[in-house]
């Protein structure tokens, strides 16, 4: 099987789509999306690293624009291969990202003498941890190919430019206790009712909105896993909660950790950070930036944590740009045809007038 990169891009969706590519298994994919730039492109300087593919053309214009997709899904859910039914494609990855790819892929394909020069970046791993992202691997060894004026990737936004994105930092908050039968509770110590201070504080907790370049990131800060137990009739000696703040890109991570303390000082707990990735500020008074919003009509801010955030931390503005994130991940995943037919018009326009 090819690629055929001029065909429509809801055909090239649905292509890349009939090609399972989880996390950890994204080969085949890269390795046709690789021969399909080499031998339907023209003037890219094209490098294969891992299962990462880069593209970029070298033609002296004033600004550079990075298009950006991860090539890999969450789990198949019988989703796999694609299918059409009316105006609606179905599959695993129609949503988050593979309809990004195509108009990526499609474009590179045939634009004609874009007003820009143009980087390429597909990449593996999104989906699971930030150690395994291919991004990161390329930021951190080829740092040189995250150059450019603007960035943009094609994460779900339902249509709408969605500029930055939010930091996210997630917390284990651990209790302990004294094991003892639950008929004779008095005997023990329950690791698990010490957690009710942490619950009450979340409870009560009051997230806050900001604005920044006219994007209203709203903060939140949830409980999101509890373990504790041993058995029907034993007082747990030990007991945790999973704490994940989402913080808006004004502060930076030693920031919201320093909140999150804040939120629970006073409480005897045990203290152990996760994960932390930093927001993305949306740098949008930046004229390449600004012209895409332009363009587009219409932006609002990122909520969750995209790959943005990479770009953002080497003075790139960066947007999301792509489909419904409400039906990512889904076993119904689909996408309306007409939003690809959208996007792939505006970033044309974007990219040649």
């Amino acid at each position: 099987m090819t690629l055929d990169l001029r065909a429509n891009p809801i055909e090239l969706t649905a292509a890349l789509v009939d090609v399972p590519s989880v996390s950890r298994n994204e080969e085949a994919l890269t390795d046709m999306v690789e021969a399909a730039l080499r031998e339907q492109t023209s003037g890219y300087e094209i490098v294969r690293s891992g299962n990462v593919v880069l593209a970029r053309t070298n033609r002296g214009c004033a600004q550079r624009v990075i298009l950006a997709g991860h090539l890999d899904t969450v789990p198949i859910a019988d989703n796999v291969p694609s299918r059409r039914e009316g105006d609606i494609l179905h599959g695993c990855g129609t949503v988050d990202m593979k309809s990004g790819d195509a108009v990526f892929l499609h474009l590179a394909a045939t634009l004609e003498n874009p007003r820009f020069d143009i980087t390429l970046i597909f990449y593996d791993c999104e989906e699971i941890a930030a150690e395994f992202n291919g991004l990161a691997r390329i930021e951190r060894e080829m740092p040189e190919w995250l150059l450019a004026d603007v960035a943009i990737l094609g994460e779900p936004t339902a249509g709408v430019i969605e500029a930055g994105c939010q930091g996210t930092l997630r917390v284990n908050l651990a209790t302990s206790g004294v094991r003892s039968h639950s008929a004779r509770s008095w005997m023990g110590e329950n690791a698990i009712h010490k957690l009710a201070p942490v619950l009450e504080r979340l409870a009560r907790y009051e997230p806050r909105s900001v604005d920044i370049d006219g994007c209203v990131y709203r903060e939140g800060l949830s409980a999101v896993r509890i373990d504790g137990g041993v058995a029907g009739n034993v007082i747990p000696d030990v007991a945790s909660v999973d704490v994940n703040f989402r913080f808006a890109p004004d502060r930076s991570e030693a920031q919201a950790l320093e909140h999150v303390r804040e939120v629970f000082e006073g409480i005897d707990l045990e203290w152990k950070v996760t994960d932390s990735s930093a927001g993305a500020l949306p740098g949008l008074s930046n004229p390449a930036a600004a012209e895409l919003v332009a363009a587009a009509g219409s932006v609002r801010a990122k909520y969750g944590w995209t790959d943005v955030s990479r770009f953002a931390a080497r003075g790139v503005p960066a947007v999301n740009l792509g489909w419904d994130p409400n039906l990512a991940h889904r076993r119904d995943e689909h996408v309306p045809v007409a939003q690809i037919t959208e996007v792939t018009t505006l970033l044309r326009n974007y990219l040649t007038s």
